[in-house]
């Protein structure tokens, strides 16, 4: 599967147009994703709920959980359903605020300088085959089309936010996209 992105959108992912960005400061360099994991409501797959959300759009009369979130404006830069479907919600050359209060190797607000992925899942389930195999290919995408982002760039987002947040959570196989990942830049060397 191989993914192409132009002018800070990915070819091929379903366009939502989320109003929860900004610009990225002036100078940034985008060098760090970071792996989430959704699911709305907690813990049930499919539907729009979670475009939905990044878009403001939630009722909170849905689901009793959604009167404790509708009037949060979040957002990420793409979803990867269940399913291996891409949705985009922000260009990547825009500032999603997907990590809220978070720091990387002594870097604070790390919604400056990263792009944030969500995985429809939650912190327990395991996730698809497809996902994975979208994530991978979403990030050697982003790995050609900013220079200062290597695949060794990518975490999650407990990992910027530890004690707050727990998410991709253990359901998520590292090993299984880090191994991915060096196959790919392996295979770039050699053909280069």
């Amino acid at each position: 599967m191989q993914m192409t992105i132009e002018n800070g959108q990915l070819r091929g992912a379903e366009q939502w147009a989320s109003p929860n960005f900004g610009d990225r400061p002036a100078g940034t360099q985008i060098d760090l994703v970071v792996v989430h994991s959704i699911s709305l409501p907690p813990g049930e797959y499919g539907g729009d709920a979670i475009p939905r959300f990044f878009c403001n759009q939630l009722s909170r009369d849905e689901h009793p959980y959604y009167s404790e979130i509708a009037d949060l404006t979040v957002s990420a830069h793409l979803l990867i359903r269940r399913t291996g479907d891409i949705l985009q919600f922000v260009n990547f050359d825009s500032r999603a605020w997907h990590a809220g209060r978070s720091s990387y190797e002594d870097r604070d607000e790390c919604n400056d300088y990263s792009i944030g992925i969500e995985l429809e899942g939650t912190d327990e389930d395991v996730f698809e085959d497809v996902q994975y195999d979208a994530l991978v290919a979403v990030i050697t995408a982003l790995v050609d089309a900013y220079p200062a982002l290597g695949i060794s760039r990518v975490v999650g987002h407990s990992d910027i936010a530890p004690g707050r947040k727990t998410d991709p959570g253990s359901g998520f196989d590292w090993q299984r996209v880090r191994l991915a990942l060096e196959r790919v830049r392996s295979s770039h060397s050699a053909s280069a």
